[in-house]
């Protein structure tokens, strides 16, 4: 349409929010309000951080992305270290898996151990594949037995670091987030006995940055009683 033969120029159209955009946005500001309180919050957030899941988890698509968005979502909420232990009931699967996670993009040092590998794990960011929590505890007391035997420790010398000396992961975690389900898996016996545990119904391919900040928040509203 014309007026005085000139083209009418006419305001661009009202751009409208999609449902599915709605919902993005959404999700955005959410996440955002719980890193907000997360950083202003007065309480602590874990030194160290377990993971618990399964190999069945690392065979779908962008498992391993997401392995590596939860090195970086740790390390950017405080965790000095982080340890991931993969449950295996067929370690046919232990040499893929392995070969997969010594490749993955870290924040830091990396130590990988498979099934038997029992060399002590000393890096910031350790990873499990099938090293059973029985398992490691058995080699530190067989370890121990044979220092005693050599006469190189004495039975009254034996408490609990020497003990933790001798656990491919010494490290204790403060908090472990456990996937899929409400149960875990024969990990990190000795270690984890005073940690805080947290359980989400979701899945491994959907967890994300908000269930990870969820179990965070979860962390910080709790009393640490360490067996008292």
């Amino acid at each position: 349409m014309a007026v005085d033969g000139r083209p009418t120029r006419w305001a661009s159209p009202i751009r409208r929010i999609t449902p599915a955009g709605a919902l993005r946005l959404s999700v955005a500001i959410y996440d955002r309000y719980l890193a907000a309180r997360l950083q202003l919050s007065d309480a602590a957030l874990p030194e160290t951080v377990a993971l618990v899941i399964t190999e069945r988890d690392l065979l779908v698509d962008g498992a391993y992305e997401t392995l590596e968005r939860f090195f970086d979502l740790a390390v950017q909420f405080g965790a000095d270290r982080i340890v991931v232990y993969v449950s295996v009931l067929d370690e046919g699967v232990v040499p893929t898996i392995e070969s997969e996670l010594r490749t993955l993009r870290a924040p830091r040092e990396v130590a990988v151990r498979g099934p038997d590998d029992d060399d002590p794990a000393d890096a910031p960011i350790g990873v499990s594949i099938g090293l059973g929590g029985k398992h490691e505890f058995a080699i530190a007391v067989r370890s121990i037995a044979q220092s005693v035997d050599d006469g190189d420790l004495a039975p009254d010398e034996i408490d609990e670091s020497v003990v933790e000396e001798q656990l491919v992961f010494p490290t204790a975690p403060d908090l472990v987030v456990k996937t899929g389900a409400e149960r875990l898996s024969d990990f990190m016996i000795w270690q984890s006995v005073y940690s805080e545990l947290y359980f989400t119904d979701v899945n491994w391919q959907n967890f994300g940055e908000r269930d990870y900040l969820r179990a965070l928040r979860d962390y910080q509203d709790r009393q640490r009683r360490f067996g008292r």
